[in-house]
This record gives structure tokens, sequence and C-alpha cells, in this order.
């Protein structure tokens, strides 16, 4: 079938978003306000780069304002354009929403490939796009904050937060106006992971919920299951990282920009990880069989499917060879709507881009929350908790030698108890209970609805109705 009939990603946000209101009681006109996004900015700015001045093109599109700061990131890339961005801001509205993170939905972009100019080049692009922004309140602690997305990471980020300071030298929160920078810089610990550790958590409970498991044909724990990764960057690293590391399962093939590696046995994703860094790509990857063309891999034989790249990888050309009876998309929109029809009626289930790469977001609230508090979390309470954990251990121990038992902790036990928790555990735990509580809320949609077919609906749901809320709190 030809691809050309595929929706657009913007009309598939909008194509899901009517699905789900016609499911809902809301009035037109409230209706209308949810759907539309505010506004968008658009920025033609240049910039002096060898011995000549190039002109960019950027946007910040704000999608809602029921919450504010409103949050999303700024990709770079030569793809960005308008539609793309202002459907991203809708989706980051809904996933805020959905995971309880209090911030409206926004989203930036910048027509530039980074891997086309040097580091000097890239901070003087970066910072004037920031200038440009910074000066209009697009990126401002309490009115939008920023984050990384493709193309940019925590270097990028730290020029903003510095371009941001510069401009407003008495703002005391001037950390607080982007997120994902580095640790040193006023980041968080488990920023870098944090949307691939979503993905695992979004797993597990799935994984603990039987009627979904029964719907997906899957049976038992992640142990065992065979995992087929698409994209091997921070958000597919780290998902095939942890799922194969702490939960046993088997990463039978990884699918890159040069072609696929498949491996029945597990893959090492450490190795291929370090492969992809020297090399460029996996095609010499000693392990495995590499394959060549590695889109066909998509349509392989696992049991859970990730894309973790790009949009619309999973499209009405190719979704009725996909086997997988679990797909998660840890991606923006990598199944088209489309698409999603066609896996739907083959008994596919999908864990939506909504909820599935929304540990991302969830992270960045905590870093947000750390920086206007100017402390990191467990600096209060560790070393008490270390304190009263030594109390109840020694006092164990006391009564085993005043009783003449002679038994004695583990030493592993003991180590691992008295252990205050710092950041990183922290912030894991956090994002841990973040994807349990929202996975909760759709499932009980999906399975308590005849109606609702699907998570994806039941994330729709969820969030529209939080956001209409929000809307009728506020006297609209």
């Amino acid at each position: 079938m030809s691809n050309q009939t595929e929706p657009s990603f913007r009309e598939s946000v909008d194509l899901m978003f009517n699905r789900a209101v016609g499911l809902m009681d809301l009035s037109p006109g409230l209706e209308e306000k949810i759907r539309v996004c505010n506004a968008t900015y658009t920025v033609r700015f240049g910039v002096r780069l060898r011995g000549e001045i190039k002109t960019f093109t950027g946007y910040r599109s704000v999608h809602s304002e029921h919450m504010e700061p409103v949050k999303g990131g700024i990709r770079f890339s030569l793809g960005v354009n308008q539609d793309e961005v202002e459907a991203l801001a809708a989706l980051m509205t809904y996933k805020c929403a959905l995971v309880e993170a209090p911030f409206g939905g926004s989203k930036g972009g910048l027509c530039v490939d980074p891997r086309a100019y040097d580091a000097h080049e890239m901070e003087a692009i970066t910072r004037r796009f920031a200038y440009e922004l910074i000066k209009r309140d697009l990126i401002n602690p309490s009115q939008n904050v920023p984050a990384p997305d493709m193309g940019t990471g925590e270097r990028e980020m730290a020029w903003i937060a510095d371009q941001y300071a510069r401009m407003n030298t008495t703002d005391i929160n001037a950390k607080a106006c982007v997120t994902g920078k580095p640790t040193h810089a006023g980041g968080i610990a488990g920023r870098v992971e944090a949307t691939g550790r979503g993905v695992q958590y979004a797993l597990r409970e799935f994984f603990r919920d039987e009627r979904g498991m029964k719907a997906a044909g899957l049976s038992g724990s992640l142990k065992g299951k065979r995992v087929i990764v698409q994209g091997l960057g921070n958000v597919g690293y780290h998902a095939a990282k942890f799922l194969a590391e702490e939960d046993g399962a088997l990463i039978v093939g990884v699918i890159e920009r040069d072609g696929a590696i498949v491996d029945t046995n597990g893959i090492d994703v450490e190795a291929l990880r370090t492969c992809v860094a020297e090399t460029g790509g996996v095609a010499q990857f000693e392990a495995g069989e590499c394959i060549k063309n590695g889109a066909e891999v998509l349509e392989r034989d696992c049991d859970i499917l990730i894309p973790a790249a790009l949009e619309g990888v999973i499209n009405k050309s190719n979704a009725e060879r996909v086997q997988a009876p679990l797909i998660i998309e840890a991606a923006n929109g990598p199944v088209t709507a489309g698409a999603n029809d066609i896996l739907a009626a083959k008994g596919c289930v999908i864990i939506p881009d909504m909820y599935a790469n929304a540990g991302g977001v969830t992270v960045s609230y905590f870093e947000w929350v750390k920086n206007l508090s100017h402390i990191r979390f467990g600096r209060m309470q560790r070393r008490q908790e270390e304190s009263r954990h030594q109390l109840i251990v020694d006092e164990l121990e006391r009564l085993s030698a005043d009783s003449g038992v002679g038994w004695q902790l583990s030493p592993d036990f003991k180590e691992r108890y008295l252990r205050g928790a710092d950041e990183l555990e922290l912030v894991r735990s956090g994002l841990d209970d973040t994807m349990r509580i929202a996975y909760q809320a759709m499932r009980d949609v999906w399975h308590g609805r005849d109606d609702v077919p699907d998570l994806r609906t039941a994330a729709y749901l969820v969030s529209i109705d939080k956001v209409a809320q929000s809307y009728r709190a506020k006297g609209l």
C-alpha cells in the first residue's frame, strides 16, 4: 500500500484527539479551546559563520497554558517545521497532564543540522536562538521551560541556561529556565537515563496488568522476553540496557541508521553502543548477524518491539507484517494513525508514546523543582535515615548476642539497608511511582469502558479530562 495516504503527524494527533473527545461530554467551545495551539512564534536570525552571515529559522510553539510554565523540548533538525512543532506541543500538553506534571505543553525547533557545524559554531547559533526566545519570555522559569530533544543535549541546555542568566542577572531562579542541564550546572542525577528508564518502568507496570497481558497474548514476566529496539540513541540504549541487565529480557535485534544486528541469544548492548560510538554504525559489530536493510527487522518475530528513534517508522506500508504482540512507543509518533488501526485489528497492544516516553518530562519536573528549591534531593534526610536504620541493626545484633542465638545479618543486607537514598535513587523512586500511577489511570479506563478500544484512546481520555478540569477551575 502506498505511504502517501498516511495522515501527517499533526493530523494523527488531531485524529486521536477527535476520537477521544467523541467519547467525552465536553462543550464544543471547551473542546476547541483544548485542541488548538495557543501561539507559535517563528524567528529568523542571522549568525556570522565562516566569514558570512547565515540565516536560521526557528520555532517555539505554546499549545496550552492551562498550567504554567509550559514545558517541552527544543530539537535541532533540518526536518523541523511549524506543523511538527505544533503537533509535538499538543502531545506535551497531554503527556504532562497524564503523568501529573504541573505544566502546559510547548515545543521548539531550529532548522539546522548540528553535524554540519563544530562546537563553537553550534554555541553561537544556540545562544542567538535562545536570545531571540528569552527576550520574548519564551524561555523563562515561570513561563516556558525547554528541555533537550532530537539533536540537542546537556551541552545545549547549559548554553541556554547561561544565556538566560546573562540576560536576567537578578533572577535567583535562573537555572530553572531550562531542564536537562549537566549535573554540575544545576542538572539532576538520572536525567540522561530518564526516558529509557521510564520505558522500563512502563513495561514493568504493563506486566502487572493481567488483562493487558492477556490482550497481547503474553504471560509470565519480562525475564526471557525477546525485544527488538529501533534506534540505539539515548532512549533506546538505556531502555535496552536496563531491560537486559535488570529484568532479564533478551535484546534480539537492534536497528540503526546503517542496518541492524540480530542475535537470538541476546545482544551485548554495551558492546554494541561502543561500536556505534566508535564507527558511526552497527555494520562493523562482530557478534550476531548484520542485516543491511534494518527496516525489515521491525517485522521479525519478537515479544516486544521498541521503536525509539523516528516518527512514522511503522506505517501502512509495513504494519501488516509487524509480528510483535506488544509495541511500546519510546519515540514520539513512531506508529502512524493508519498503522495503529491495522495493528489493533491484528490484536497487537500498543503502549502509547504519550505515556511510554514521559520519563523525560517527569524527571525534568524534578530538576525544575530542585532548581527552584536550591537544594539537591536527599541532602536533608539521607544521613538521618542511615542513623535510624543503624539503630535497628545494632539492636538486632545486641539481642542476638545477649540471647546467645549467634545469628548474624548478612553483610549484603546490612550494606543495602543502611544506605540512605541519594538523589539518583529518589529520582528513580519518583519516576517509578509516576509511571505506575499513570498506567493505572489508563488501565482503569481501558478495561472499564467498552467504548475504549486501546491504551492510546484511554491515555487521551485521561489527559484531556485533566486539562478540561484545569480550564473549568480557571473559570473558562
